[in-house]
């Protein structure tokens, strides 16, 4: 068995093929060139950070699947600065298209030590901008974008830090390792 801990980059597909009839998109197959394996759970295109890959099929349902309840920590930079009445919000659960999301930990934090964005996400004067952590015990479709937006507060930047107890601790963008 192999469980790999790969930190996706901007603008890489969660897949190891793309299929589209247009210019090739980054995979995941130009950064990690173990055969085999494949993701435990998906990161959006737009969204860098944490990414594990494995060859076993219950290890990979046991990390993706919401019935297991893996905590996934986010650390996003948002447009504005939440106050106290947003993250509460984001704590108990915000309403969504697709109803209401579970509770959640939410709080403000410093700007992480995190590589530059290539692209930079846009800066404007004018509008402020903060980081915060988001811990889910869920998965939907864009979550924690659709939920910053919900408070207000829309995201900028969307790191995935930690799946349950492995973290994106030491990997740059680009590099994986054998974590088990």
């Amino acid at each position: 068995m192999a469980l790999i801990a790969l930190n996706k980059p901007y603008n890489v597909l969660c897949q190891f093929t793309d299929e589209s009839q247009g210019p090739k998109r980054p995979t995941l197959a130009d950064y990690v060139d173990r055969p085999g394996v494949y993701p435990a759970g998906r990161l959006d295109r737009d969204s860098e950070g944490l990414l594990l890959l494995t060859d076993d099929g219950r290890l990979q349902a046991r990390i993706a699947h919401p019935r297991f309840k893996a905590p996934k920590t986010y650390l996003v930079q948002v447009e504005g600065e939440p106050d106290a009445a947003a993250l509460d919000a984001l704590s108990r659960g915000v309403r969504l298209n697709d109803g209401m999301t579970l509770p959640a930990r939410a709080e403000r934090i410093d700007p992480p030590a995190l590589w530059p964005r290539d692209p930079p996400v846009r800066f404007r004067k004018s509008v402020p901008d903060c980081w915060i952590s988001l811990t889910l015990r869920e998965g939907r479709n864009r979550q924690v974008r659709r939920m910053t937006a919900a408070v207000g507060h829309p995201t900028l930047r969307l790191v995935r830090w930690q799946i349950g107890d492995w973290t994106l601790d030491g990997l740059a963008p680009g590099e994986w390792r054998v974590i088990g």
